[in-house]
């Protein structure tokens, strides 16, 4: 029977990918596998193999693959042809005016823009779901994805030539599509204290979401996917800080550092850690020891009968835990979402009138630019220049 199934394996090249996505299983999302085997090419699957050798993170690893089974379907789909290795400057110039156009136009030239055909593939493979224009941002991300993998090739692309630079940001322009928010709203003091009472009980999911949510924010806004990936290992207690570190006299607060391994903007090398002080620290140590938690994951899957899985909660997970809090909080779930954490970090960092670099240390954002935005959105609230006639 094995070999049987071993024979109708080597004999269909889909399966056969199937497969070897299967040795990527703990970085490939498990319901876009047999997806991905049929778009992605053998040496695609290769490339992607040899990534995560190198030890390229996890998530990094899995936009890449998202994106590339985008683009051989696109390509596919708008040429008729796989994608060529390198891609001629024709072709991601191409791939710009497919995305990124001007609806005005549009709505005067039906050929403007993607190709109803091309459009209506990706939709009937459920790779394209949004109307109008792409978000800048993704055909950004897409391209840089595509040059990444040119590179791992050992490939020299066109991604550098002023005229797909050029053609870029006229195309961005044209698009008048606003910058999407990842979390359209953000969970600031406020709200965490509604999903907090919305997990107030003693269950073990209650105990679990409390810690996870309290630890989250508190910090600096961790990345779904770096709370997902939180450890025992990494847990280290501090000595008890005061209340008010100018008052010797004030209640000393329980202390504990998280070293951060691999994120999106650190290395697995480093030595970056952040703090949490006084209640999330309770929080956090209470859910350990009532789930008998010594070592592995900290945050794990609980079943339906408090069973307490051995896996870590998956990045989307986290994702789906603060959705779910939301709703039994009665907030509309669909205008939060994990970065919400992030974004409410700074902005209550903000609304106390703490300094930018300061908060920054905990956020561990190494972008003053993408930081200060949330300040300059408080800031511009709070100040005179919009009060002039109230």
């Amino acid at each position: 029977m094995a070999e049987a199934a071993g024979k109708l394996i080597s004999g269909d090249p889909v399966l056969k990918r199937a497969e070897e996505l299967d040795a990527l299983d703990a970085i490939l999302p498990f319901d876009r596998r047999d997806q991905l085997a049929a778009l992605l090419t053998d040496a695609d699957v290769a490339t992607l193999k040899h990534l995560a050798g190198e030890g390229m993170g996890a998530n990094t690893l899995r936009a890449l693959a998202s994106d590339l089974g985008y683009l051989e379907a696109w390509c596919q789909l708008a040429t008729g042809a796989p994608l060529p290795w390198p891609a001629p400057e024709s072709l991601l110039l191409k791939f710009i005016a497919h995305h990124l156009w001007d609806p005005a136009k549009r709505a005067e030239d039906t050929s403007h823009g993607m190709p109803a055909e091309v459009e209506s593939g990706l939709r009937s493979q459920r790779l394209l779901r949004a109307t109008g224009p792409h978000a800048p941002e993704t055909v950004r991300r897409r391209l840089t994805s595509w040059s990444i993998l040119t590179r791992w090739r050992g490939l020299i692309g066109s991604f550098d030539r002023p005229s797909l630079k050029s053609a870029l940001r006229l195309a961005v322009r044209a698009s008048a599509r606003p910058r999407q928010r990842k979390s359209k709203k953000a969970v600031t003091g406020d709200i965490l204290a509604k999903l907090l009472l919305a997990c107030a009980g003693e269950r073990l999911v209650d105990l679990r979401d409390r810690a996870l949510l309290l630890a989250a924010f508190a910090s600096g806004g961790r990345r779904r996917s770096e709370v997902a990936a939180m450890r025992v290992e990494d847990l280290n207690d501090e000595d008890p800080v005061r209340t008010d570190p100018n008052d010797e006299k004030s209640l000393p607060l329980s202390c504990l550092s998280i070293r951060l391994g691999r994120t999106k903007t650190t290395t697995s090398d480093g030595d970056e850690h952040v703090l949490l002080i006084g209640r999330p620290v309770v929080a956090l140590k209470r859910w350990l020891e009532e789930a008998n938690i010594e070592e592995g994951p900290v945050f794990r899957r609980i079943d339906q009968w408090g069973n307490i899985d051995q896996r870590a909660l998956t990045p989307q997970s986290v994702n789906l835990i603060l959705k779910g809090r939301c709703k039994h909080a009665g907030l509309d779930p669909t205008l939060f979402s994990a970065h919400g954490l992030r974004s409410g970090y700074l902005t209550e960092a903000a609304n106390r009138g703490i300094p930018l670099p300061e908060a920054m240390q905990q956020s561990l954002h190494k972008s003053v630019t993408q930081a200060a935005r949330y300040y300059n959105d408080v800031e511009r609230k709070q100040g005179r220049a919009a009060r002039l006639i109230t």
